[in-house]
Parts: structure tokens; sequence; C-alpha cells
């Protein structure tokens, strides 16, 4: 602030800042009550009687051009001193509330307050930062920073106090847009984590129902889904927020009326005030406005939600009792949000597709497995009954090799009906304690009737090792690591099978030498029809180590494979022991 001395020969700049330093406001405090006393600090005496009065004058003009209300009371609480700014924040005169008490500005549930603040200065302690609310003249409320400081007199005594009010009002108003703009990007995050973590379309559209209807302040909003009908007038209610499904039970859907016409055929936001005045509004005959017992809408907004391939998907509505309530902001970002809710949506409806086509695929799978079983038993026993009566010789070689084709393609179905029991939940899984060992042994010794072209050496701890697991289903996967081993080192003899301890779990590995696997394949074996290897030769329908994973976790342990192109592949598994 600028003053000017009366006599227009000093003019002198104070910049008060918006700290309240204590020893600034004492000075204040104290300098208010002595202009008001008519009274100066002796330093100011030295000067004769006129250098006096225009000191005086111009501390008087110091309080008078404070930007800050300062007021002056005594310890009962009965106004003192009123400079201009208070004048201007509380809307009274000087005149009008010097004598009376500090009550008038007060709110009537907030006059504890002046008990706490004259017992701070009674004690001598400063009133600091103290934010509040305080009434004007007019009755508005005024949020307020207030500091207090104790007035004394010439023999020290506290006489009085000296409030310095601010008006927050500016600050609150931005504080309060900084936490809402900040509540707006959590939510704005939120939805599109949502986006791409929710691919399940009940549950993203009601996620994004709840979402949208919060950024906008609606009292409710909706997703109406474009299904339309024979007729073409039929929109299903998908999702709804802020109000219970009840409120639209006699609520008819959407009809094919001009202004919900606008949001379905995806033509643009809209937009209104007031709907029940709107020029679309109530031009659905042979209904005129909304529906008795319906809810309250004055403030409507309307936002379509069109895929990228081009149909509208649906459209959000949201609406509000009060008038005016929707804003251009809300409109610019729910249209955003919106072309990443139809990108969603089409993914979502893309993923129920594939889920269907996944269900009906392992539904023939099942059925065809079924079906080929009958056939091959029939074959596998004609094949056995020739093989017991044929002499020995090349027929009975062929025999030998078609039986062994008629295994393999039992096994395959076998894991074929396998996938579709995991895919359903059905695989039975008969869980005892058993000795690990011997079902090694068991294994080993399978694989070597099956292949001759190599030799498995075992290596085994010296102890027995108990586990907790369904014999067979372990036995599958072991035999399915032993024959990928011969499978995929067509060059090499020798596999190396070793079971060890390893703290609570027993470890089983199974090592080849063959072509190994390259760095990209890896992460992937274990996944349901990925093969590594594109040779032909190499039959296999990529599903033996996905069912091997499905029943190592489903026992509670681990699988996993290393490996070097050209040197050999380890696949390794583990099962927690028993206790």
């Amino acid at each position: 602030m600028q003053i000017s001395d009366p006599g227009g020969g000093i003019r002198i700049k104070i910049v008060i800042d918006h700290t309240f330093g204590q020893q600034r406001l004492t000075f204040i405090a104290t300098l208010a009550y002595l202009i008001q006393q008519n009274r100066v600090i002796s330093t100011f005496l030295d000067s004769g009687p006129n250098e006096m009065e225009k000191r005086q004058a111009m501390l008087a003009a110091i309080i008078d051009n404070s930007e800050d209300a300062i007021i002056s009371k005594t310890l009962e609480g009965y106004i003192t001193s009123w400079n201009r700014a208070a004048e201007r924040m509380f809307g009274y005169k000087e005149e009008e509330v010097i004598g009376k008490h500090i009550s008038l500005l007060i709110p009537f549930d907030r006059l504890s307050e002046e008990d706490m603040i004259i017992e701070n200065i009674r004690n001598g302690r400063h009133v600091e930062h103290f934010q509040t609310i305080r009434r004007t003249k007019g009755g508005n409320t005024l949020p307020i920073s207030l500091s207090v400081s104790p007035i004394k007199d010439k023999e020290g005594r506290i006489i009085g106090a000296s409030k310095i009010a601010r008006d927050i009002t500016q600050q609150i108003r931005l504080e309060q847009e900084s936490k809402k703009n900040l509540q707006e990007l959590e939510l704005l995050l939120s939805i599109g984590k949502t986006f791409f973590e929710k691919l399940d379309l009940q549950t993203l559209l009601q996620r994004v129902t709840d979402i949208t209807t919060e950024l906008t302040g609606a009292e409710f909003g909706a997703f109406f889904y474009n299904n339309i009908d024979a007729s073409g007038e039929s929109y299903p209610l998908y999702s709804l927020s802020g109000v219970s499904r009840s409120a639209f039970t006699n609520f008819p859907m959407p009809r094919n009326t001009p202004l919900f016409k606008l949001t379905f055929s995806g033509e643009g936001i809209y937009r209104s005030d007031d709907i029940t005045s709107d020029p679309l509004y109530g031009r659905n005959s042979p209904l005129e406005g909304m529906l008795p017992g319906h809810l309250s809408v004055v403030s409507y907004l309307a936002v379509p939600v069109v895929s990228p391939a081009g149909p509208s998907i649906g459209g959000l509505f949201f609406g509000h009792s009060q008038r005016a309530m929707f804003k251009a902001d809300h409109e610019r970002t729910l249209a955003g949000i919106a072309n990443l809710a139809a990108i969603a949506v089409d993914n979502a409806k893309l993923y129920e597709e594939i889920k269907l086509l996944n269900q009906r695929k392992d539904e023939f799978i099942g059925i065809a497995g079924h079906e080929l079983r009958t056939p091959i038993t029939t074959i596998k026993g004609y094949l056995q009954l020739l093989e017991n009566e044929m002499p020995e010789g090349q027929p009975k070689n062929f025999i030998e090799k078609a039986l062994r084709q008629v295994n393999k393609l039992n096994s395959l179905i076998d894991d074929l009906l396998d996938v579709t029991r995991i895919q359903s939940g059905q695989l039975a899984y008969n869980l005892t304690l058993t000795p690990l060992l011997p079902l090694v042994r068991e294994a080993v010794e399978t694989v070597r009737q099956i292949y001759h072209t190599h030799s498995i050496e075992t290596i085994f701890s010296g102890e027995e090792i108990i586990v907790q697991a369904d014999h067979t289903k372990i036995e599958q996967v072991l035999v399915n690591l032993l024959g990928n081993a011969v499978k995929y080192s067509p060059n090499a003899q020798k596999i190396i099978l070793e079971v060890k301890k390893d703290g609570d779990s027993a470890t089983i590995s199974v090592r080849d030498f063959g072509i190994g696997i390259s760095k990209e394949h890896l992460p992937h074996v274990f996944h349901r029809y990925y093969r590594a290897s594109a040779n032909p030769v190499i039959s296999g329908l990529g599903i033996g180590l996905y069912i091997s994973k499905e029943i190592i976790l489903r026992h509670k342990g681990d699988i996993w494979a290393t490996s070097t192109p050209g040197e050999g592949s380890t696949f390794c598994f583990s099962l927690p022991i028993a206790r």
C-alpha cells in the first residue's frame, strides 16, 4: 500500500506480505490501539507537536490503507477500532460497529471460537492463521484467515486484542477447484485402467456409467444399448448409476423420438440446461412430456458411444433435477471417454465372441473325442487279435507299427479331452500320499518300452520323497516330458532325468541334448496349442506342455524350462513334499 502524509510532503510505500509475522502483527495491533486512543509511542514525540501530528496521521494511514481488515476490541469483546478494509469486507461502517460486541460478526454456531481466542489473549498467547467463517452485514458467510494479537498498555498489562482478517474466498475456491481437478484426474485414470483391464461387457459399462455420473455431478446416469428391433425402436437399459433400477420400473425403453434419435444415431452430444423447455421435449405422440412418477429431469446431457467401425453402440444419459448443472467442460471430457469406451466395448464384444467360439470348439472336441474312441477301440482290438495269431515276419511287423499308431492316436484324443476338461474345470484329481521315486521309475519304464532310440539315465536322491499327488496325472506329466525329450533330440541318444530334494519341495528335471528352443519361443512353450518348432516332421498339437502345466499348478507346484539352441533343453517341475 502507498500512504501520503496529510501535509503532502512525505510518500511512503509499505508492503505487508501474506504471512503475518508475529512482530509485525504485534506492531500493527498496538499501533491500531494507540491511534484509536489518540496516543502515540514516546519515540515519536521528540520532534515537537507538529511533527508528532504528522507521524500520528501517517501511522493512522498505515492502518486505514491496509488491504486486510484490522479490528481492535476489549477483552470483553467490544469493538474499539475498525479500518476501511473491515468496512469493505464486512459491510459495516465504523460508526455502526464501534462499541458493539464482536459477536455481531460471528455465526451462531461459531460463538465458542471467541471464548477460545479471548482465553489465549488473556494468557498472552497469539492466534495465527486461524481459518474460520464470519458473517457480513448482508447476512452472507465469509471465509477468512484470522490472526489475533494482545494489546498492552504502557505498564505491560493486556487490555485488549487486535485482529487482522484476510478474505480467503479466492484461496478456498482455488483449493476446491484443485481438489476437484485432482479427483477428476483420478477418475479418468481409473476409467482408463478399466478400459485396459475389463473385458466383461456388463462390468465395463457399469464402471463407465458410475465414473461418468460422478464426473458430471449428475443425480443419475444410464447407458442404453443400441439394440434396434424389427420396428426400429428398442433401446434396452444396460447399466444405471445413482438410482436403483426400480426407478425405471414403470418407464418404457426410450423410443425413436427426435430427442433420443440424436444420440442413438450418433449425431453428437446433446446438452440442455432445462430439457422441459426444450423444443424437442414432449414431442413423442401420443405421450406428452415426462411420464407420471418418472425421475425429475431438468438438466439433461446425452453422449453417443460410437464404434470406430461406424455403427452407434448406444448412449450415455445424465440427468439432474436442477437446471444448468452440466457444462461445456463436461461435454469435452465425456466425448473423449465415450471414444475410449466405444473401443473398449468393441474389444469386450470381440472377447465374448471368442469365448463363445472357444466354448463351441471345446464342446466339439469333447463330442468328437468320445465318438472317435469307439472305432479306435474296435480297430485296436482287431489288430491285437491279428498280432496274437500272426507268425513272426514282415506282416506281424506291420501290425505292430499299426498298433503303435493307434496308441498314438488314442493318446492325442486323451490330450484333447483333457484340454476340454481343463477349460470347463472338470479334470478330476485324486490326491493321495504317493512315494515319488517308484512313480518316476514306472514312468521311465513306460517311455523305454515306447522309444528304443534313446537311453534314459536316472539320478535319484538317496532318500524316499513323499508327495501329495494324483499318481496317474504326475505320470502323465513325466511321460510327456520324456516323450518330448526324445522327439526334439533326433540326433542324440541320451536323456537325463534327475529327482532331488530342494528344501520343502521335490524337483524333477528332464534334460535332452537336442535342437533346443530359441529365446523368443521359450516364454510361450506352456501356452495352449503353441509349438516352438515349425518342423513338419516333428508331430504334435502343442497341448502336452499346456496340460502338464495345468496339472502341476493344481498340485500347488511350479513348472519351467531352460534351453540353449543347438545344445538342448531342460524341463523342470516341483512338487511340495508332504508333511
